[in-house]
């Protein structure tokens, strides 16, 4: 007998509203009646808010209140007589699901881009509005070069979406925390130390934060502010020398903190942020590129001051862990995979049992995760998709959608969570019943792609791109492939989907010792099944006899058993299976102590040797 469902905890992290809708045509409807007011023609609305991030915070949601579409990443482009809503890989089936096609005309990105769309569909001398807050001065470039090709032009504007969005929420304001040098590995003073020197290195004068995640990083401070992701949304301009100054939302900030800053750092409010930028007369300010909004850099110049758009040197710094937040990050995933070793065992009984659903497996591997101590938060909302809903590959369950699991499927659970020490992401696709000879012959494939991350040694200098068709080569023998990158960055404590590293076709950043990445290649079979299989790995060094060259490798973090049942032993080489058997004993040594007696008898089962 496995372990019974824990308790419910207090407060769950994520709700099954769905938060689309079938009103495109009155909102957009609307919001071209606000365009008529200001003399443009059409308005752009990306998915971001001021910051440019992944989450954002319920009051800079625009494109899901206006279109439906609730996905992490795309654009509308909204036109008098046309609109568009352009998406990537990932919401090509989802988004056409959640808007009205009428009105909106669902793009892949794989087919067009926002800008080409808008060179097609924009007409001579019309004028296309934006908001200078949610764009770059990259893509604000785009927009120019795109606008012109048509015959057009652009215009900064008033957010038009705000204009007519009735019941818009709050801006959030939660507390803001100390972060503790302990689990940070670096006291704030020395990170503040080798930006200067980055920045003197780069020939400027100041630097603007306007990444939250690495205002967090840089100045050991964590938040509330944005679901999933511990941020205190703001910006902060450091100077070379004397106080930085941090501009925050939330007037709540912890006097350990304020302490802490004293020495270093005056805390404002966000209000303050103009005259801070205000006051950069003649001096060169180093502006994120990835980040930084035009607005920003706009008024360093009104200033005086020179915008100089390039990197952030935080980000590569917060990329490479030190050895606390490693050590970290190993704690983590000890106890992250005995809830999840707990969930697993629980979910074969369930399903077995019939009448499980998506949303009952969701809730159920919250409250193991709770129930397992230090749980934060979830570190995005859990893609929990059974039969043809897993083959949606960000898939959000909702009561709308939710779905019973049924024998002769596969489930399709991919989750995280945010404890103090670390930031985890772990996929498993598991049978329920008997699967077909196809899927299991699928999932072996994706395995295969995913052992070969896992095994994968490289010289130093290796990009992501370079080693990202490892995980794709079993598929593409048998014509298959996947439309999402094979990893993405992970944050220590912070962001679940953290860059700039990545295992991805356009993965062009050298991998170091230190990063975490996730290892998911996948496979879905559209209105049947998805397969997805997601460890996180960390780079490490590795020392090859008789090697000429210093080389890497990954150790993997995550820890919980493949499922066996999918596993076809006659597609796998001799050394495949081994590390998959080598695997499956290091799970079992690390989590057989830390789990009841009925959740170590499945484990025990579960990760046995494969058979010839």
């Amino acid at each position: 007998m496995t372990e019974p469902r824990p308790p419910q905890p207090r407060q769950r992290f994520q709700s099954f509203d769905d938060p689309s809708h079938r009103k495109g045509a009155e909102r957009i409807e609307a919001l071209r009646a606000a365009l008529r007011e200001h003399g443009i023609d059409g308005f752009v609305v990306p998915r971001a808010d001021e910051h440019q991030s992944e989450y954002v915070p319920a009051d800079a949601e625009r494109l899901a209140w206006l279109t439906g579409f609730t996905g992490s990443a795309g654009t509308a482009v909204i036109l008098m007589e046309s609109a568009a809503l352009v998406v990537d890989g990932r919401y090509t089936l989802q988004a056409p699901e959640q808007v009205d096609t009428g009105i909106l005309t669902v793009v892949p990105l794989a087919e067009s881009t926002p800008e080409a769309w808008i060179g097609v569909n924009l007409k001579r001398d019309q004028v296309l509005g934006y908001d200078p807050w949610l764009h770059t001065p990259d893509g604000l470039a785009r927009l120019e070069r795109a606008a012109t090709r048509a015959g057009g032009t652009v215009r900064a504007v008033p957010n038009l979406v705000d204009a007519v969005w009735a019941g818009r929420p709050r801006a959030p304001a939660g507390p803001v925390v100390l972060h503790p040098d302990a689990l940070c590995g670096e006291a704030c003073t020395d990170k503040i130390g080798r930006i200067r020197a980055a920045l003197a290195e780069g020939g400027c004068d100041a630097l603007v934060i306007s990444d939250p995640h690495n205002l967090a990083w840089a100045f050991n401070l964590r938040g509330s502010d944005v679901g999933h992701t511990p941020l205190a949304l703001g910006y902060a301009i450091l100077p070379r020398e004397g106080l930085a100054r941090l501009f925050l939302v939330s007037p709540e900030v912890d006097p350990a903190l304020r302490a802490v800053l004293a020495p270093i750092a005056e805390i404002l409010p966000r209000a303050e942020l103009d005259d801070g930028l205000g006051s950069l007369a003649g001096v060169r300010v180093r502006l994120d590129a990835a980040t930084g909004a035009v607005a920003l850099k706009e008024k360093i110049e009104a200033a005086g001051g020179t915008a100089d758009v390039g990197k952030d040197p935080i980000t590569g710094m917060k990329a490479v862990k030190n050895a606390a937040e490693i050590a970290g990050a190993r704690a983590a995933h000890v106890r992250d995979g005995a809830s999840v070793v707990r969930f697993l065992a629980w979910l074969d009984g369930a399903a077995a049992a019939g009448g499980l659903t998506e949303i009952a497996a969701v809730e159920a591997l919250e409250d193991f995760r709770a129930a397992g101590g230090d749980l934060r938060e979830v570190s995005f909302p859990t893609i929990s998709g059974s039969g043809p809903n897993g083959a949606i590959v960000h898939y959000r369950v909702s009561r709308a959608t939710d779905r019973t699991v049924r024998t002769g499927e596969l489930f399709l659970i991919d989750s995280g969570a945010q404890y103090p020490d670390g930031t985890t992401d772990i996929t498993r696709t598991v049978a329920v019943g008997t699967p077909s000879a196809e899927m299991r012959d699928r999932y072996t494939r994706v395995l295969k792609g995913h052992v070969a991350i896992a095994r994968a040694v490289f010289p130093v200098g290796t990009t992501g791109a370079q080693i990202d068709a490892f995980a794709r080569a079993p598929l593409w023998q048998a014509g298959l492939d996947f439309d999402h990158g094979t990893g993405h960055g992970v944050g220590a404590f912070l962001s679940v989907h953290e860059g700039p590293q990545r295992i991805a076709k356009t993965g062009t950043v050298v991998l170091e010792p230190g990063m975490l990445l996730s290892n998911e290649p996948g496979y879905y079979a559209r209105g049947a099944y998805g397969i997805r299989i997601e460890n996180l790995v960390l780079v490490e060094p590795r020392t090859i006899a008789g090697g000429e060259r210093p080389m890497l490798g990954f150790e993997t973090l995550t820890l919980a058993p493949y499922d066996r049942r999918l596993i076809q032993p006659d597609l796998l080489e001799p050394e495949e299976r081994a590390w998959i058997d080598a695997y499956h004993a290091r799970v079992r040594e690390t989590l057989a102590p830390r789990v009841d007696a009925g959740t170590r008898d499945w484990l025990e089962r579960a990760t046995v040797p494969l058979a010839d």
